[in-house]
């Protein structure tokens, strides 16, 4: 009998040469309460990932024997679990085991991204009801071989139709799956040949891209969006304290389009990319169209804070 994908196998994997690090092609991955094989990974039909992107999720990073921000990252995890009343949650203890563990079966020290996922769980039928989902949430340490995603050189973007969530309609500060608002202005950069895209708010204002948060830098003054409609993010909050420990004035307001086109220097932050110089906005240069020096200053001593202060993996 034909099915509806008929010729297609979608149960298989990437081969290495499909991937962008073909290391990433055996390794092993925390699913549930387990390691296994990336080919063996999977979740339940009935789990609320699927059935509604119902899970929260964190992303870290690791260096030279260190996850950086592992606590805030973790807190920020449970916070956004409490938010969504998730029941049957890991402990702290439970989940940095198996972080561990994770990382030390696929031997990763250094140069590694761990994308952190806990979900509502399966449930016991298809439904939105959380009441349907009797089983407890189900832990997804998935960790990769990836260094910082965006060029050091600098990026490109563009403003997105698309506006980014308020606190009326989903609150930003949950760290939720349900990322579609974020994708379709992805879609958006993408057409146009760009980096990634500018989402505002609703009210016109600059929040953030559709991947990260983003700072100007405009006559020494170190400034970013209010976290309203955008997550206050963990490398966010660590660029800010680095500017303020380098004695610059730092500010948190609404800002507009026109300030950032006219910006001294712009970049985005985030723990896939850290810090990425902004060099174009929707085909204005920004400065001189180059990796500005305080740019260049802050990538320098986040790098070396990551470096430095970083729990220690435990093998």
């Amino acid at each position: 009998m034909r099915t509806l994908n008929a010729g297609k196998d979608l149960m298989r994997d990437y081969t290495a040469d499909e991937l962008p690090d073909p290391r990433n092609a055996d390794i092993q991955v925390w699913v549930g309460d387990q390691l296994v094989h990336r080919h063996d990974a999977k979740v339940s039909v009935f789990d609320s990932s699927v059935q509604g992107g119902d899970a929260v999720w964190e992303g870290l990073r690791v260096y030279d024997g260190r996850i950086f921000q592992l606590d805030a990252h973790l807190d920020r995890l449970s916070a956004s679990s409490h938010t969504l009343a998730f029941q049957g949650v890991p402990s702290r203890a439970a989940i940095k085991a198996a972080i561990f563990a994770t990382l030390e079966a696929n031997g990763m020290r250094d140069q590694a991204h761990i994308r952190l996922t806990l979900t509502r769980g399966p449930k016991v039928t298809s439904g939105m009801s959380p009441a349907f989902n009797r089983m407890g949430t189900c832990l997804i340490v998935l960790a990769e071989w990836k260094m910082p995603v965006y060029d050091t050189g600098g990026i490109r973007l563009i403003t997105a139709s698309v506006r980014r969530n308020s606190p009326q309609t989903l609150d930003s500060k949950i760290h939720h799956n349900n990322l579609l608002n974020n994708i379709l202005a992805k879609i958006e950069a993408n057409v146009a040949g760009v980096d990634d895209a500018v989402m505002l708010d609703l009210n016109g204002f600059v929040s953030e891209t559709n991947a990260t948060n983003i700072f100007a830098v405009r006559r020494g003054e170190l400034l970013t969006p209010h976290a309203d409609s955008c997550l206050p993010g963990i490398t966010r909050r660590v660029v800010l304290n680095l500017g303020r420990k380098e004695g610059l004035p730092t500010g948190e307001r609404n800002l507009s389009l026109a300030e950032f086109y006219t910006a001294d220097e712009v970049f985005t932050t985030g723990t896939m990319g850290e810090l990425s110089p902004v060099l174009e906005i929707d085909g204005r240069r920004i400065g001189g169209g180059s990796v500005g020096p305080l740019t260049a200053r802050l990538r320098d001593l986040y790098r070396q804070q990551a470096l430095n202060d970083g729990e220690r993996l435990p093998f």
